[in-house]
């Protein structure tokens, strides 16, 4: 439960993939679960960080879902939208098409959806302007929405189920975007080598784990928007501080969450900083697996946590099923919504999964959640001037 190496050992794993798209403006970005594009570190000519960086999700392609759930063709300008169906661009994957059944058992409403990184569907959906064929976005983090609702690409939502099932924290000021599940990026460690893990983001940076960190790179979304939850709890500078610390420890930078446990677990690494859902993916798999999870800054602000957000996207072609399928997202459908990622709900109400239960509770920084769009360019140049690769 939630309360309010050595130079020769560097390396960046990635996986090369060849998208469709052009190059867009650097912003923060990426799909969960995790496409891996968001906003590359300043370059002359920013790029579209999923071309620039080749990246991409850690458990599944950036591919459209074949029929019957495909992502729908584009509709002609001033045709109605298809009767009973609701079309979604989402950058939240894992384990999305059972839910999307069961929400089609529910009402009726068919859904189809295109899941990849996040800027690119932001693009593609301003692009896509009026012919746009997408109803709902689905994205991986609080500044992803931010910044889609910041072009213009959503559309604000009156609705009193949502604001009843959403704390006010979680969710937009003007409801462009709601959270529909919380994940937390904490300290993990190995449980066969370490016995006093970091209590803190900063003691990552600690001499003692000279050469023994694992980190995600900095244009992971997940690595700016902690960055950025730093520099609103402790300032610009401290954070620079923070994060150069960590790269004097010499981090082996892993493009994949889901990597970097296995990376602890294997040796690679004693600790490292990560999501806790994907260790409730490998635990899945084995009860047994030996790393664990350390919620940091307990005695401050608390754990850094993100959302996963849904919005209405602004020209909707079929904006009442959107609307009910956000709100079954947030209410009847919450449940199974965050169990298929060992989330946790972003409805105070709705309990954890046993699995994610077992992990313990633990104080959680949510007030920083509406501000990690607007901090995103700062907590880039953090990165960038700390010399975190």
């Amino acid at each position: 439960m939630m309360h309010e190496r050595s130079p020769h050992r560097r390396l960046t794993r990635i996986v090369a993939v060849t998208l469709a798209l052009g190059t867009v403006a650097a912003a923060c970005g990426g799909s969960d679960d995790d496409s891996t594009a968001a906003t590359p570190a300043p370059t002359a000519a920013p790029t579209d960080d999923v071309e620039a960086t080749g990246e991409i999700a850690d458990e599944a392609p950036t591919t459209e879902a074949p029929a019957p759930t495909t992502e729908a063709p584009a509709p002609t300008t001033g045709a109605p939208a298809a009767s009973g169906t609701v079309t979604v661009y989402i950058g939240r994957q894992y384990g999305i098409e059972p839910v999307f059944d069961s929400f089609t058992a529910a009402t009726g409403i068919e859904v189809r959806f295109t899941s990849g990184g996040d800027p690119e569907l932001r693009e593609r959906l301003i692009a896509e302007g009026e012919n746009t064929p997408a109803d709902v976005v689905l994205t991986a983090d609080a500044a992803n929405a931010e910044l889609a609702a910041g072009a213009g690409a959503l559309a604000a939502i009156e609705s009193d189920a949502l604001t009843s099932a959403i704390p006010e924290e979680l969710r937009s000021p003007d409801n462009m975007w709601f959270g529909l599940s919380r994940r937390a990026r904490v300290v993990i460690y190995s449980t066969e080598r370490v016995t006093e893990p970091p209590l803190t983001y900063a003691a990552v940076g600690d001499p003692q784990w000279q050469g023994r960190v694992c980190l995600r790179p900095s244009t992971h979304p997940y690595t700016q928007s902690l960055v950025a939850s730093i520099i609103a709890a402790e300032g610009q500078e401290r954070a620079t501080e923070i994060v150069s610390s960590w790269v004097a420890n010499d981090p082996l930078y892993i493009n994949s969450d889901t990597d970097i446990y296995k990376a602890v677990a294997a040796g690679e690494c004693d600790i490292a900083i990560a999501n806790t859902y994907y260790l409730g993916r490998l635990q899945l798999e084995d009860p047994d697996f030996p790393v664990a999870i350390q919620f940091p800054e307990q005695d401050g602000r608390g754990a850094h946590v993100n959302i996963s957000a849904g919005a209405v996207t602004a020209n909707a072609p079929n904006p009442e099923a959107a609307k009910v399928l956000l709100e079954w997202l947030a209410t009847d459908g919450q449940q199974e919504f965050v169990d298929a990622n060992s989330e946790y709900p972003a409805d105070p109400t709705v309990p954890t999964s046993d699995l994610v239960a077992a992990w313990g509770d633990f104080t959680a920084d949510t007030g920083v959640i509406r501000q990690l769009g607007e901090l995103n360019p700062t907590a880039v140049e953090v990165l960038s001037a700390a010399g975190y690769e």
